[in-house]
């Protein structure tokens, strides 16, 4: 199992980014899709998740600003990130979670993250 994120770099602020993340080995379809972000210092915290069937949530920081998408065909979740601030620099982290749960064993996957850093 992969999950293998990309798209990440130096930005200014008020840029957009596009995050990818190609995941292999997996059921992708009915996995839930999720970004995390790690801030330097701080706790992980989620961002975006996209459910089999589509539907989305956000962290109130980026409401407005980012949005979660997923192709099933290309088993790649993407992040759209725009009006980009200073606060949005972090590690940015790809989670999967089968919707089947731990009777499929392990059931929950990360990838390795890719840094964000929105900066002048």
């Amino acid at each position: 199992v992969r999950l293998v994120e990309s798209g990440g770099g130096l930005v200014q602020p008020g840029g957009s980014l596009r995050l990818s993340c190609a995941a292999s080995g997996i059921s992708f379809s009915i996995n839930h899709m999720n970004w995390y972000r790690q801030p330097p210092g701080k706790q992980r915290e989620l961002v975006a998740a996209i459910t089999p069937s589509g539907s989305t949530n956000y962290a109130d920081s980026v409401k407005g600003r980012f949005t979660i998408s997923r192709d099933n065909a290309k088993n790649t979740v993407y992040l759209q990130m725009n009006s980009l601030k200073p606060e949005d620099t972090a590690v940015y982290l790809c989670f999967a979670r089968d919707s089947r749960g731990p009777v499929v064993g392990n059931y929950v996957y990360w990838g390795q993250g890719t840094q964000v850093t929105v900066s002048s």
